[in-house]
């Protein structure tokens, strides 16, 4: 680990073409009367406008703005309460975030998810699918947990864990977590004077961990710092680098930028040769696709796998599961379907813009999407991505 502040966080995976995802906290959001901080998010939203590449915005602030419809002088103490303001609240925060990105002419959309949508393979895909489309024509998706239905079993237990798993989904570049704090310390500042902030983290070792102690004060957000050492884990275990800084800043962006304070936590990998080798691992495929030689030369190019493409579908499987992928030499490689064996087997061999009159339905895209893909026989795609 490092103290020093130099090429602490990198300023250009802000700026740059990569995906970005960044947490905002309740305390940033809302005030202590429950009033959104309004010109704070403009100044948020037009900094994240400027950069080139897209941007997910994981926002919580529902119960912190609904409590007060509620009647309540302090965060709900029971699931009925928090649900009740997260109901009222959510509707006016989406309202909020729609208005300030409008101003910077982008639409934005709201994504609420529960554990079990990132849990249940399916619905993983869904959520995925539906996320990279909103990406894909520059709609920003701004997303929290759908605490009106989640329970104490099914939640991720704060917007740090969700956001973490978000940017692990999509494959992000980087991670932003702005926080009431502007990085981690050697010990809490707020005790201790000589408490240094450390620049840059390498490796989350048993030592790192023991520096966040507890979760922190009771406010309006529930993630301390054990919560955001435990997303910065899921991050760059998925390949995703973590910026952790203060959005205390009239301009929380562009302090970071400016190389502000911050504690940066820089992934080991890239975020798809972590998948690739995730895919890799996986065993006891459910079911076989079998490939032409024309497939097997587009997957082997970076493609995805086609319907047009599938020769055969053996055995039976679902939405999601793993199938083994067969050419004509024999097995070349594996990944995750995107139909279940009845509907792969109706369209295989099939043009994608026959596939929804065949099943009735819009058709999901490939049979197997790249990024869900690994091949035994070819490693170059892989080896790209970790070398990058």
């Amino acid at each position: 680990m490092s103290e020093s502040n130099a090429g602490l966080a990198p300023a250009s995976s802000l700026e740059g073409s990569g995906l970005l995802v960044v947490k905002i906290g309740s305390s940033l959001l809302v005030d202590s009367r429950g009033q959104l901080r309004r010109r704070w998010m403009d100044t948020l939203c037009r900094r994240l406008a400027e950069r080139a590449g897209e941007v997910v915005v994981v926002s919580s602030g529902a119960i912190a703005m609904g409590r007060r419809a509620l009647g309540l002088a302090r965060r709900p103490r029971s699931l009925a309460e928090a649900q009740a303001a997260a109901a009222v609240g959510q509707i006016h925060l989406a309202g909020a975030w729609s208005e300030v990105w409008a101003q910077q002419d982008r639409t934005a959309a709201q994504v609420l998810l529960t554990l079990g949508d990132l849990e249940q393979r399916p619905r993983y895909l869904n959520a995925r699918a539906t996320l990279e489309m909103l990406i894909a024509r520059r709609i920003v998706p701004v997303v929290n947990e759908n605490d009106t239905v989640a329970t104490e079993e099914i939640r991720f237990g704060d917007n740090d864990r969700l956001a973490a798993r978000v940017a692990q989904l999509l494959g992000a570049q980087q991670l932003l977590l702005l926080s009431d704090v502007d990085g981690l310390y050697t010990a809490d500042p707020a005790l201790d004077p000589a408490a240094r902030r450390i620049g840059r983290v390498d490796s989350l070792t048993p030592e790192i961990e023991a520096l966040a102690g507890g979760t922190g004060p009771a406010g309006l957000g529930t993630g301390g710092m054990a919560s955001k050492l435990a997303a910065v884990r899921i991050a760059v275990e998925a390949g995703v680098g973590v910026i952790l800084a203060s959005g205390h800043e009239d301009d929380p962006i562009g302090a970071v930028q400016a190389g502000g304070p911050s504690t940066w936590f820089p992934a080991a990998t890239r975020p798809l040769a972590a998948r690739k080798r995730w895919l890799r691992g996986l065993q006891h495929p459910c079911g076989e696709l079998v490939l032409d030689g024309g497939a097997l030369q587009a997957v082997r190019s970076g493609g995805s796998l086609l319907a047009v493409g599938v020769r055969a579908v053996r055995g039976c499987f679902r939405r999601g599961d793993l199938v083994g992928l067969t050419g004509p030499h024999g097995a070349c490689g594996q990944g995750l379907s995107a139909y279940d064996s009845d509907d792969a087997g109706r369209i295989a061999g099939l043009d994608s813009a026959r596939i929804a009159e065949v099943l009735d339905q819009a058709g999901r895209g490939p049979m197997v999407h790249r990024d869900d893909l690994v091949l035994f026989s070819d490693q170059r795609s892989e080896n790209r991505e970790s070398t990058a």
